[in-house]
């Protein structure tokens, strides 16, 4: 799990505003996410029924601050914004979604056996 500053990559002087309030948003959301599978897990595990309600009581709580951020990263990124644009409340497979977007397949160039070829790989 990330370290909060822990984790940057690159010296944090050389890092500007954005690329630092995006990491503590992307820190945050994967903290958020750890809760949930742990409290999801605990819920499964548990033998007492209101402890079960109040432990998934509490990650459906997790999953709202991991939302609130993610809703956060949208509005302040446009990358994010046009991902998220692509991808969530879509109905039908989740590939067509990335085909209606770009006008292209969405397999990723994979041959019908499932492998890649040099021609796969060259710009169009």
């Amino acid at each position: 799990m990330a370290g909060g500053s822990d984790s940057y990559h690159e010296p944090i002087e050389e890092l500007s505003k954005e690329t630092r309030l995006m990491h503590q948003a992307i820190v945050s959301v994967q903290e958020e996410f750890e809760a949930v599978d742990w409290y999801r897990q605990r819920a499964d595990a548990c033998a007492d029924d209101e402890l079960r309600e109040i432990l998934l009581h509490n990650m459906r709580e997790e999953l709202e601050h991991a939302c609130m951020t993610l809703e956060w990263l949208r509005r302040n990124n446009a990358d994010f914004n046009e991902q998220m644009s692509t991808y969530l409340f879509t109905e039908g497979p989740i590939l067509e979604a990335e085909e209606h977007a770009t006008g292209k397949a969405g397999d990723g160039g994979a041959t019908g056996s499932g492998g890649f070829t040099v021609g796969d790989m060259k710009d169009e």
